[in-house]
């Protein structure tokens, strides 16, 4: 990286994904929301986390004029062959968190616990400019399984499903701060910041 970055976009409208990102960053950098800029959302035609993280932080970087970076993220069930995967946000095609979750349980309903294995995924991407050829990218992992109903009211997503084993709680019922530091987004995010050379 020849020069540090003061100020980025991120590539995401979704609310939940911001807070949760601009908290981890911290004031090292600032960070504005890509709605600043435009409402139009690229359309996601790669086939993995990693190319529409690519494909949302070029979006970003042209719109602003700024470094970017964009998360692509989901949730991957063992049982289903890795689904929802890259469609987890429109997994019930466009009815939200509570028809994704909704499909997902009824997915997995004569599923038995021992197979119902689970990891939310994160790919960060960050660009320098729209045509930077070698962005910085970070996965992160978060190993757990399906609930068989809801459990928790913090979060977003799928959270409310996600039994975190070790602590026997599924991720809505973690406080945020503790969510941060242990999530799939918070893996890659603690990769991205040691590249940056952020503490």
């Amino acid at each position: 990286m020849s020069r540090p970055i003061s100020e980025l976009v991120l590539a995401s409208h979704n609310k939940g994904k911001l807070r949760e990102l601009q908290a981890m960053l911290g004031s090292a950098i600032r960070v504005r929301p890509v709605s600043e800029f435009s409402d139009i959302e690229p359309e996601e035609t790669g086939l993995s986390f990693v190319e529409n993280a690519i494909l949302k932080a070029r979006h970003a970087a042209r719109v602003s004029g700024l470094p970017a970076l964009a998360d692509d993220s989901g949730l991957a069930v063992d049982a289903l062959g890795g689904a929802p995967g890259i469609y987890s946000a429109r997994y019930a095609d466009g009815g939200g968190d509570a028809a994704n979750n909704a499909k997902l349980l009824d997915a997995l309903r004569e599923v038995p616990d021992a197979e119902r294995g689970a990891q939310f995924v994160c790919a960060l991407a960050l660009l320098l400019h729209p045509e930077d050829p070698l962005p910085i990218l970070c996965e992160g992992l978060w190993h757990g399984s399906i609930l068989h109903a809801p459990r928790g009211e913090q979060g977003f997503g799928y959270d409310p499903l996600f039994l975190v084993a070790e602590l026997g709680c599924s991720s809505a019922e973690l406080p945020a701060a503790e969510k941060n530091r242990i999530s799939h987004r918070a893996r890659a995010m603690e990769q991205l910041k040691a590249r940056l050379g952020i503490a």
